[in-house]
């Protein structure tokens, strides 16, 4: 028998890796099946751990070449102004509904948590270190840790590759023909980056199904416990953002709502798995470039920043429901003052948090902010897991949705990219 392209296409495919994760996850977890539970956490780390290692050359060849190539889009500077703008737009509306969430469904009133669950947190986030992390520890933006056993973990921050590759490409413009060879070096490297990207994304199935299984499996139904109503209203409040502030935001700029969805649906359902915004910005690159008609020179700028800094779920909905929740747990009254605090800290504070990352780090920011017992972190981290597989969805879905209207407003996106039916992502 033969089945629609739908059926059988990448979204499918990725679909049904999430449902066979389900069943194995369900299974490890019901039968103690520890090698199964051991299998699907190396299986889905070592598939964010391949996304992650193309993140390094695929930013600075993506954005020495863009530079390059800069003649070929006009009004770059307000591209880059423009982009800021939206992220500014949308964070605004997410950390309202996240408020409007909170304040109806009163998470911190109707919990049983205990206080002893209060814990200072290992790490808090702030201006100065938001402004330290832009500046290169070394050309790479690369970093070593030493763990006890002796073995060396090796880290980058985008940021710094950003800043490194964006003075590099300008270095190369500014060098005239000497520096040719350099930049037609860098097209073809990242020709064969890309090449190797899609072989990484066409095992997204097989990581989709460990990633949700392995979560099925250690976390399951019992994490919630006492907080049950805090992650519900988290998930409502992301869901709104996606499904209701998301289109409209698309609508108003007359892009199909669900051709959008379409094409960033494997994106989204990559970002709830492996909860990284990182390890998904190729993904999410490559989607925006070819399956919705974004220039790459624009893209290679916007999607790594946006992966930095363009955090609706961790930066917007999360801190926002997350101090509500601190702040009626200790009894302690907000102001207007307060929740007009709750909104700037979010529409600025994501960019405080890039260089240190997570969404913890930004609760500290906000709770410092209006004065909140940081203390009230620990109350949180339980269930920390299974609120950020939604909160990193809507982070990269968001990402998608700024650099779609951002090229549609400036009349520089290929609309043949959306009556282009094929599969997305397929080459």
């Amino acid at each position: 028998m033969h089945l629609p392209k739908w059926a059988t296409g990448f979204g499918a495919q990725v679909v049904a890796g999430l449902i066979i994760g389900l069943i194995l996850g369900f299974v490890a977890r019901a039968g103690e099946v520890d090698w199964l539970t051991q299998t699907l956490t190396w299986l889905g780390s070592t598939y964010v751990q391949l996304l992650k290692l193309l993140i390094p050359p695929l930013v600075f060849t993506a954005v020495v070449t863009s530079i390059a190539n800069l003649r070929k889009v006009t009004n770059a500077a307000r591209l880059a102004v423009n982009t800021l703008i939206w992220f500014a737009i949308t964070a605004f509306f997410s950390v309202v509904i996240g408020i409007l969430v909170g304040v109806i469904m009163q998470p911190g009133a109707n919990s049983t948590v205990s206080p002893d669950a209060a814990a200072d947190p290992s790490a808090t986030g702030s201006w100065l270190g938001f402004i330290q992390s832009v500046v290169p520890a070394n050309f790479l933006g690369l970093g070593a840790k030493a763990a006890s056993d002796g073995s060396i973990s090796v880290s980058f921050n985008v940021l710094q590759i950003l800043v490194i590759s964006l003075l590099v490409g300008v270095a190369a413009v500014k060098a005239g023909k000497a520096a040719e060879p350099f930049i037609e070096f860098s097209e073809s490297f990242l020709k064969v980056i890309q090449v190797v990207l899609w072989w990484i994304i066409r095992l997204a199935p097989i990581g989709t199904a460990a990633l949700i299984g392995k979560a099925v499996a250690t976390y399951g139904w019992e994490a919630l416990g006492s907080l049950g109503m805090f992650v519900l209203a988290i998930y409502v409040g992301l869901a709104l953002v996606i499904f209701g502030l998301y289109p409209a935001v698309l609508a108003l700029n007359r892009i199909s709502v669900p051709a959008f969805f379409r094409r960033v649906w494997p994106v989204t359902t990559l970002g709830f798995v492996t909860r990284s915004s990182m390890g998904v910005m190729p993904v999410n690159q490559r989607t925006v470039e070819e399956s919705m008609g974004v220039p790459a020179e624009y893209a290679s700028f916007a999607m790594p920043l946006g992966a930095t800094t363009k955090m609706d779920g961790c930066a917007s909905i999360y801190p926002a429901i997350a101090a509500i929740f601190v702040a009626q747990f200790y009894g302690m009254p907000l102001s207007v003052t307060d929740y007009i605090l709750i909104v700037l800290v979010s529409v600025l504070g994501s960019a405080a948090t890039a260089g240190t990352t997570g969404a913890t780090v930004m609760l500290t920011l906000t709770l410092s902010t209006l004065g909140l017992p940081l203390a009230g972190v620990g109350l949180l981290l339980a269930v920390e897991p299974i609120v950020d597989m939604g909160r990193t969805a809507v982070n990269v879905t968001g990402q998608a949705v700024v650099a779609a209207v951002v090229a549609k407003r400036e009349g520089i996106i290929d609309e043949s990219a959306w009556q282009d039916e094929r599969e997305p992502l397929q080459v």
